[in-house]
């Protein structure tokens, strides 16, 4: 199928679910199926419900927040208590199933009592192929993925955003702050904290597409190849080095 008829068929799913509440967090993907939500079935019979756990960017909120206002739909804050779960915070290979099944529910229950007969995901095409075992949640507990089942793949969904004039196009991605942290160590709120801070630093001095990987006492800094000779360059180098350590960590390495 062209990228017409895709966007015909996930047109046709969401008419087809008729009402539904939509797991949102203000990136590409949920924002994009946010606004063909509200597109096919109007704002009245869409719920965009958005978690503010530890685990999530903070700059992440306010953006999402102008993004459903400017789409012009309801925006729900849930709780879905990720970190009161041992099994999500003791970080084994299997921990995004055991967020997502959380997440899962709280966002059933949510729907079920502000009448939403149907809860969906912004998981795309791509998302598929990888190794996800969130989607392992999703599929246990009937969770639907129209962007997925219409076969769009995460450039396909960016163009199509740039065609709805949604500011969220060109975004980069921002998965949970946790997938930061190697299995195995354990996932807390101040290493998230960590994170999220260390990556506001990089943020403010101008750095679009970065990681920062919570490796215990050490911070290894991702960033794009040709981000490498900028990040290494003083006095940018001296402050990253300086504000890092201050978070906590003893030693800053780069990647």
């Amino acid at each position: 199928m062209n990228l017409k008829d895709k966007h015909e068929q996930l047109q046709k799913i969401l008419k087809d679910l008729g009402k539904v509440g939509i797991a949102y967090s203000g990136g590409v993907d949920s924002s994009f199926l946010l606004k063909a939500a509200v597109d096919a079935l109007g704002p009245g019979n869409v719920l965009a419900c958005i978690s503010l756990g530890p685990a999530e960017p903070a700059n992440m909120h306010e953006r999402a927040r102008k993004t459903a206002e400017a789409i012009g739909v309801e925006l729900m804050v849930v709780e879905a208590g990720e970190m009161d779960d041992p099994d999500f915070t003791s970080n084994k290979a299997d921990r995004c199933f055991h967020c997502k099944s959380r997440l899962c529910r709280t966002l059933l229950d949510v729907a079920k009592q502000r009448g939403f007969p149907h809860v969906v995901f912004g998981t795309n095409h791509d998302d598929l192929d990888d190794f996800r075992p969130g989607n392992k949640a999703m599929k246990i507990f009937g969770i639907r993925s129209p962007l997925a089942e219409a076969g769009l793949t995460k450039n396909e969904i960016r163009e199509l955003s740039r065609q709805a004039g949604l500011p969220t196009a060109d975004q980069p991605a921002s998965p949970c702050l946790a997938s930061r942290i190697p299995y195995g160590l354990e996932v807390t709120e101040q290493r998230l904290r960590q994170i999220d801070q260390a990556e506001g630093v990089l943020r403010s001095l101008g750095f679009v597409e970065f990681r920062v990987r919570h490796h215990d006492t050490i911070a290894r800094i991702e960033v794009r190849e040709q981000d490498v000779a900028r990040l290494m360059t003083e006095p940018i180098r001296s402050k990253v080095v300086e504000k890092l350590k201050a978070l906590g960590f003893r030693y800053v390495t780069a990647d």
